[in-house]
């Protein structure tokens, strides 16, 4: 009598089929679990590149130092100044530019202000 087999053969691409989509859960299992735990430890590598990145730092080597660049600053504005003087008195105050620099000048001005004679 003829019996029910209930092993059927399985062909080489059915079995394939079955091992790929075994495999592809597998794969997702994994980067799921990736996911989850690079999450908690992104920070920490944050943390570790920017101690890296500290500690690789290269000291930097200034071509113009900062102290000299204050004096510059320094000095760029007191001539702006006096040319600022030079033009308000000379041309706007019809002076002569020469004399917004001079001592007396500026005397009698506080003495306008203050009102001594």
């Amino acid at each position: 009598m003829p019996t029910k087999q209930t092993d059927k053969p399985v062909d080489k691409k059915t079995r394939s089929k079955k091992q790929s989509a075994d495999q592809e859960k597998e794969l997702t299992q994994q980067r799921e679990n990736e996911k989850s735990t690079d999450k908690s430890t992104r920070k920490e590598q944050k943390k570790k590149q920017k101690l890296e990145k500290r500690q690789n730092k290269k000291p930097r080597r200034r071509i113009f130092p900062i102290w000299a660049r204050i004096i510059v600053v320094l000095i760029v504005c007191a001539a702006a100044l006096a040319a600022g003087l030079m033009v308000g008195y000379g041309i706007i105050g019809e002076g002569n530019p020469s004399d917004a620099l001079e001592k007396e000048t500026w005397q009698h001005i506080i003495d306008i202000v203050v009102k001594r004679e």
